[in-house]
């Protein structure tokens, strides 16, 4: 796990359904680009090993140092672009988690309650989440899994962000585990 900034919810979804068998993996590093992240706290109740790694000169090398021995990225909270290095290391192997139904509501700055805010001042009857493969655009690749709930009449952004976050518990473990059963195959 690469980039989480907040609570750590979807790393914690996701390490839980590695431990119940779900996921024919583990998560090895959740790795964050500053210390204080709650993240890096569930990672450490939940016994995963963590690294600090702050962007700035040689961010991608120093990345890729602290990414050996992983074989998949799964980033949350990440809200920059990959080094290239970084994704050409990991070709089709990188994954992220939009809270919206890409290619709605996507892109640079499209993030938290931006994101659900914009859904709402469209007026949109419907949204969700997205697990998408990471490339060297914003939201861009290609799509995994999609979630869908209802927006509701009196829905704030806060409320229809928790309606969409039950969804991305759910969606990213499913999507990981689709696409490492894939490339096993």
């Amino acid at each position: 796990m690469v980039g989480p900034r907040g609570r750590g919810s979807n790393m914690a979804a996701i390490a839980s359904a590695c431990l119940r068998g779900e996921i024919p993996a583990s998560v090895s590093m959740v790795i964050a680009s500053a210390a204080g992240s709650g993240a890096l706290d569930v990672a450490q109740q939940l016994g995963i090993s963590t690294k600090v790694v702050v962007p700035g000169e040689q961010y991608g090398p120093r990345l890729l140092e602290a990414l050996e021995g992983c074989d998949w990225l799964c980033l949350a909270g990440f809200l920059r672009i990959l080094p290239t290095e970084v994704l050409d290391h990991f070709p089709n192997r990188v994954l992220n988690i939009h809270p919206s139904l890409l290619p709605k509501f996507g892109g640079k700055g499209m993030y938290g309650h931006h994101v659900h805010e914009a859904v709402l001042a469209a007026g949109e009857s419907e949204s969700g989440c997205t697990v998408h493969l990471v490339n060297e655009r914003y939201d861009d690749g290609m799509i995994i899994l999609q979630k869908k709930c209802a927006v509701l009449p009196d829905d704030s952004p806060d409320v229809l962000a928790a309606r969409v976050l039950v969804l991305e518990h759910l969606a990213y473990p499913e999507a990981l585990t689709k696409v490492i059963r894939d490339r096993s195959r």
